[in-house]
């Protein structure tokens, strides 16, 4: 099977060149980075820890810890305190991880009918939430601790939502009908 790099440059290129009568290669909408995020709110080291290394097995890379940036009172959080993780994949680990991702994890969803087509920004990027990182074969379900959810965002150089849905169709995201 191609992956999903050699797919961009054999089928999605030219596909998208003759839908939206782009007449330059560097036209083309592509995908430039893939942002994973596990938010906790105010969680102990252990949960942090724990969210780290599934994020690291996810990805390939070191998560970074994010700390909150202003303290509020209603929500009991403190300024410097470690509230989630994330990751920002590049080049290579961006397409193993999409290709990981529209393959092998969204079908192991339960009932799974597609991606919902709402989770566009406007600016052509993409935002997927998913309630547990179980789905992914990389994480045991039986030592994963509690069950903890991730957004993740596919940034685009597309204009418009309309072209990031068919740069995203045509890699293989499987969008609701």
């Amino acid at each position: 099977m191609a992956t999903i790099k050699e797919k961009y440059n054999s089928v999605v290129v030219p596909a998208l060149k003759t839908k939206f009568g782009l007449s330059n290669r560097m036209m083309v909408p592509r995908v430039t980075k893939v942002v994973i995020n596990m938010g906790m709110g105010c969680a102990d080291k252990d949960r942090i820890k724990t969210a780290t290394e599934h994020l690291a097995a996810l990805s390939g890379q070191k998560a970074m810890v994010a700390k909150a940036r202003k303290s509020i009172s209603n929500f009991k959080l403190r300024e410097g305190m470690t509230i989630g993780a994330k990751v920002t994949l590049r080049q290579a680990r961006m397409y193993d991880f999409l290709d990981r991702l529209f393959n092998v994890a969204l079908p192991r969803i339960r009932d799974f009918r597609g991606v919902p087509a709402r989770g566009f920004d406007g600016r052509g990027s993409y935002t997927l939430g998913l309630k547990e990182q179980t789905i992914f074969p990389e994480i045991d379900p039986n030592h994963s601790g509690a069950v903890q959810g991730m957004n993740i965002t596919i940034v685009t150089t597309a204009k418009t939502d309309g072209e990031a849905r068919e740069l995203l169709s045509l890699l293989g995201m499987p969008f609701a009908s």
